[in-house]
């Protein structure tokens, strides 16, 4: 059985694409980046993309939509001291929860950042469950780690479910699993793929797991793997986290020198498929692939919301990380290919 989405802030389609492999049908995605839109446009042409700000969209067409999901921005620290709803443009939570309203969906799907879960937003936290609440929803959080859904990241990302309370019983988070695949495992292939020399040797270095991959902003430079400290952990996997390649390393490229990742590595370290193309030039690409919800987690957990909606004990899916295959059921992993 088939459920339908309502897709806020969707990006480059992360998200998107673990809720297609759970089984739910893209109602509509909304997305204020062109670029974004683009790449959803190109790679799923069936899809209704709606280029809008989440501010003026109108969330009533989609009444009784059987999921609405969403990766918002997260509220700023100033928002944390307000009352919910309070007018703040960078505030989109709250745009999210008005999209609910008007929409009426059966379960909610949100995500943000890990320190959304901190102490420092435990007002704020309140209030928006508060109101979650009076719409006659049960919700819960948790903050999830894509390394426990077989992605080869530490990328904790806070992920928060509301259910209409007659199936919220039913559901059950996804349980976690210890990642069986490495950076270099991953990204064997590609980093080879230009006859680099080195390739086996780097593939023994980048034995681990990697930091979180951030996209960045519009106004803060171009392409590269993240902060000072994620930079320095990138350098331990043998990755030259200053920037973003063209391509893979030539076959004259130093044994013993520091590749950098390409678009594409990158994107397979977030969960994309292979296949999937993305619109803009180096520095935009690398955005929308940095600021993704890895989708073999989005997938795990709507597979257990789409449990919960059919009345099912047991929902399975296919999700592929990097050319390995995992089946979730009953929220426990297991690794077939």
């Amino acid at each position: 059985m088939g459920f339908s989405t309502l897709e806020l802030c969707a990006g480059a389609g992360g998200q998107a694409i673990g809720l297609e492999r759970a089984g739910f049908e893209c109602a509509a995605a909304v997305e204020i980046d062109p670029h974004a839109c683009a790449t959803l446009r190109a790679n799923r042409p069936a899809w209704n993309v709606l280029e809008a700000d989440l501010r003026s969209f109108d969330a009533r067409p989609y009444r009784g939509v059987d999921l609405v999901a969403g990766g918002v921005p997260c509220p700023p620290f100033s928002v944390a001291g307000k009352q919910l709803g309070d007018a703040d443009e960078r505030d989109l939570f709250a745009e999210a929860l008005r999209v609910v309203e008007e929409a009426l969906p059966t379960a909610v799907l949100l995500e943000n950042v890990p320190g959304f879960a901190s102490a420092k937003f435990l007002g704020y936290r309140r209030r928006l469950l508060a109101r979650v609440h009076a719409m006659g929803y049960t919700a819960d959080f948790r903050v999830l780690n894509a390394s426990g859904y077989g992605v080869p990241q530490l990328r904790p990302r806070f992920v928060l479910v509301a259910l209409r309370e007659r199936f919220a019983e039913r559901f059950e988070w996804p349980q976690p699993a210890p990642c069986e695949t490495t950076v270099g495992r991953l990204l064997a292939d590609l980093m080879g793929a230009n006859n680099w020399p080195g390739c086996a040797r780097w593939v023994a270095k980048a034995d681990g797991i990697g930091p979180t991959i951030v996209g960045g902003s519009k106004k803060h430079g171009g392409a590269d793997l993240g902060p000072t400290r994620a930079k320095a952990k990138w350098l331990e996997l043998g990755v030259d986290g200053k920037g973003v390649a063209d391509e893979a390393p030539a076959a004259d490229f130093p044994v013993d020198a520091l590749p950098r990742l390409t678009v594409r590595m990158v994107a397979r370290l977030q969960g994309f498929p292979n296949d999937w193309a993305f619109a803009g030039r180096k520095t935009a690409a690398y955005r929308q692939v940095g600021n993704a919800f890895p989708a073999p987690v989005p997938a795990a957990v709507a597979a257990m919301i789409a449990r919960a909606l059919d009345g099912t004990r047991s929902v399975p899916y296919r999700c592929e990380a990097g050319g390995q295959v995992y089946h979730f059921q009953r929220g426990r992993k297991s690794l077939t290919g």
